[in-house]
């Protein structure tokens, strides 16, 4: 396979994640740091890392806005719960396995 059809194989996958992450708002990010170790805001730190990389200006929330298919406070009032103890506990438990990112504290 030749790097260019990789290059855009590799975006369309991401693309699909997006898409089925926008359309899945039932799912929690603590739920995915949980259980994956990334979440939706990992995802856009990695874009907006991306685009830094390659010279493109572009803020957090404006990549928030990319994977999210709407602004950050949007979706959070929509669709963000407040997280239970147990999710709370077993995030604090998970921390050491959770994705490695540039900004990510």
């Amino acid at each position: 396979m030749d790097n260019q059809t990789r290059i855009e194989l590799e975006a369309a996958a991401f693309r699909g994640l997006m898409q089925h992450l926008q359309n899945r708002t039932d799912v929690q990010n603590i739920d995915l740091m949980n259980l994956s170790g990334f979440c939706r805001n990992c995802l856009s730190k990695w874009y907006r890392a991306a685009a830094r990389d390659r010279g493109v200006e572009m803020t957090y929330d404006d990549a928030r806005k990319v994977v999210y298919g709407m602004p950050y406070d949007d979706w959070r009032g929509k669709y963000q719960l407040e997280a239970s103890d147990d999710q709370k506990r077993a995030f604090e438990e998970t921390k050491p396995l959770h994705a490695k990112i540039s900004g990510h504290n």
